[in-house]
């Protein structure tokens, strides 16, 4: 499918799930005043949504920083933190988040990391947040294994399949790392097919880039399991940007000035409805998240506020990456965030190399 096409049905497929949003919103007739429902909202709660937001995003970047500095990249955290929100927007306007982590190495590379190095550390931030994700929903699953079960009954096999793929991704990630002899002669076979079909120009040249990508990841790999403290730290800045990602639905509830439903049973809800429907290859899981909302919380938010909720958490969740993303790549592509500024990410052979 020609680009421009595949960018134009992304674009018109968030603006029509933006207006079913808002329809179901204010449309509802068990809400006789939307607006004013949504205006009485308390401000403080509204606001503690937005610091899950940044939360989010901060914890994510930082994951990410910690890894280039222990490869020797002395990068700024706000550069981290631009390169980390471009990947966001990216990934919520592409099909299956299929753009958000090229993106990310590329940013990283117009800041001077080179491709190998920015592929390892977004792959170290995918295996941790995949992992951190997984487990935190299913410790919660069965800690509240009888709220779940009355709450969701026939919708746990959504649960199920979201649960297998988004912890399949964690295995077959590292086999790159674990397998390189395999992964190399997979990745020989796919240029040299490209090279055929006159895709790649310089096949060996291709291959050299590609064998020096997989074996700059394969090293940072095995140093990371054999540095327990870095696994960890990756693991723990991961816990805390998927917490804050799937409990601002906790927040949402109290801003509505709501009460009866405990907060770890509206988190625990969060975070199986994150592995439901993430793995959705539309962008940002649009239609997936929005109908998963509204089943796994149906009851929760009484009196027909369950679309606004909606409105409310759609909108931090996923409209605010894409407002802020626009306006980072604007300002990245300006310069303003100093990518160029490629002096001061020299790597420091005084550091260890990989993560």
């Amino acid at each position: 499918m020609n680009p421009k096409l595949k960018k134009i049905l992304s674009a018109l497929f968030i603006l029509v799930t933006f207006a079913a949003v808002f329809c179901i919103a204010f449309g509802n007739p068990e809400l006789s005043n939307a607006w004013d429902a949504l205006f009485s909202l308390d401000a403080r709660w509204i606001a503690v949504v937005f610091l899950c937001w940044a939360g989010y995003a901060f914890f994510d970047a930082l994951g990410t920083w910690f890894c280039l500095r222990k490869q020797g990249f002395r990068l700024g955290l706000w550069t981290v933190i631009s390169v980390t929100l471009t990947g966001f927007y990216y990934s919520n306007i592409t099909p299956g988040a299929s753009g958000g982590q090229p993106m990310q190495v590329n940013s990283l590379r117009k800041a001077g990391v080179p491709v190998g190095n920015g592929t390892t550390a977004v792959t170290i931030r995918l295996i941790a947040n995949q992992f951190m994700v997984s487990l935190l929903s299913l410790l919660f699953l069965l800690f509240n294994r009888a709220f779940v079960y009355q709450q969701l009954s026939d919708a746990m096999w959504f649960v199920r399949i979201g649960w297998i793929i988004n912890f399949s991704v964690v295995p077959l990630v590292l086999l790159a790392a674990f397998r390189r002899s395999l992964v190399r002669r997979l990745a020989s076979g796919l240029i040299g097919l490209a090279a055929r079909i006159r895709l790649v120009k310089d096949r060996e040249a291709a291959l050299e880039k590609t064998y020096e990508v997989l074996d700059t990841y394969h090293t940072a790999i095995y140093d990371l399991f054999r540095s327990p403290a870095q696994l960890l730290l990756q693991c723990l800045c991961s816990a805390l940007s998927m917490l804050a990602l799937t409990g601002s639905i906790v927040f949402v509830y109290y801003a509505f000035g709501l009460s009866g439903t405990p907060w770890y049973h509206l988190l625990t809800l969060g975070l199986l409805l994150f592995v439901s429907a993430s793995y959705t290859p539309l962008p940002g899981a649009s239609g997936a998240q929005e109908g998963g909302f509204m089943r796994y919380f149906d009851g929760i938010f009484p009196g027909g506020t369950k679309g606004l909720a909606l409105l409310i958490w759609r909108f931090f969740t996923y409209y605010l990456f894409l407002f802020v993303g626009v306006i980072t790549v604007l300002l990245e592509k300006a310069g303003l965030y100093g990518h160029a500024r490629r002096q001061d990410t020299e790597p420091d052979q005084t550091e260890d190399t990989v993560c």
